[in-house]
């Protein structure tokens, strides 16, 4: 799910020490220079807004032209990885119990997290060198005041055909208009449960009912598909597994289910698993359900209910 992007050695030696903490680029390895000097984040927004007063332009005929994927974006067995997933932020409106510790996490002090102009510009090199995907993740993404300049800017480079967002959907429903305008085109919307007193219990906040509203407003705008990721859980959320597939059938959704997985601090137990052919089992129970080999990808299996306007989709990230 998370293309790894393992060496770039011979990415520019002026961005070889930058350091971004934990607003960082996921699989972005930028190595120390000879000299061991930084680059300051106002020196990289004064040099690259100059820069991106011409280069983030795109004529109509490079809105479709393709990149040549460089050698850096390519693993030692031939894949190429044009999929760039960058974290804007570590911040989040909720505190997940699988994902963030009630008392929230230490954050990394402003100054020393991407601005605008420092995303990017290291977006670019990576568009430039063959990535036409990139994926906005957090934290939530969605809490940047400057979120809407950051995907308009990023939307404008040339050679990118995706620029996706996952998020929790708690703000989304105000802000999306807008961000369509910028270029988003694809979603993805984390919801755990259809109750909501359960997402209360799980989240320790208030907030289903936004985000219900979130998707409708998605599809509303034309998102399709609007993908939802469900981390399944025994004894919390096992029981709703048939209640998201019948999502599909009168909307265009995706239901993504995610087995879940140990993290640092999350209280992992493998009695709270739910493995992939479990789920399976579950799923298959329904009626005319549509295995769709011609989508499948590893490590995931996708169905449909036949006539439904959206699919199932199962994640097999520890257990086949």
């Amino acid at each position: 799910m998370r293309p790894c992007i393992s060496s770039i050695a011979k990415w520019h030696s002026r961005l070889r020490n930058f350091s971004s903490a934990n607003c960082r680029l996921t699989s972005l390895i930028l190595h120390e220079s000879s000299n061991g000097s930084n680059l300051s984040s106002s020196h990289m927004d004064r040099t690259m807004s100059k820069m991106y007063s011409t280069s983030c332009e795109k004529s109509p005929a490079d809105a479709h032209r393709d990149n040549p994927v460089s050698d850096m974006l390519s693993d030692s067995f031939g894949r190429q990885h044009t999929y760039l997933r960058i974290s804007l932020s570590e911040r989040c409106n909720l505190r997940c119990q699988y994902c963030m510790p009630a008392e929230g996490v230490e954050l990394t002090p402003t100054p020393q997290l991407l601005s605008p102009n420092e995303i990017v510009r290291l977006a670019n090199l990576f568009v430039s060198s063959g990535v036409s995907k990139i994926r906005l993740t957090g934290g939530e993404p969605t809490i940047r005041k400057d979120i809407e300049e950051i995907c308009l800017q990023l939307s404008s480079l040339s050679g990118l055909k995706t620029l996706a967002m996952t998020t929790n959907g708690i703000t989304l429903a105000n802000k999306l208009p807008r961000l369509k305008e910028c270029g988003l085109s694809l979603l993805n919307i984390s919801l755990d449960t259809l109750v909501p007193a359960k997402f209360e219990f799980m989240s320790r906040r208030k907030g289903h009912d936004r985000v219900m509203k979130a998707i409708d407003a998605a599809i509303e705008l034309g998102y399709n598909p609007v993908k939802v990721n469900c981390v399944v859980m025994r004894g919390f959320n096992d029981d709703e597994i048939c209640d998201f597939v019948e999502l599909t059938r009168e909307k265009p959704i995706n239901i993504r289910f995610i087995e879940f997985m140990p993290f640092d601090g999350n209280v992992w137990k493998v009695k709270k698993l739910v493995p992939y052919s479990e789920m399976m089992d579950i799923v298959v129970r329904l009626n005319n359900l549509q295995d769709l080999k011609g989508l499948r990808m590893i490590p995931q299996r996708q169905l449909r209910i036949l006539g439904s306007m959206g699919i199932v989709v199962l994640f097999l990230s520890l257990h086949r």
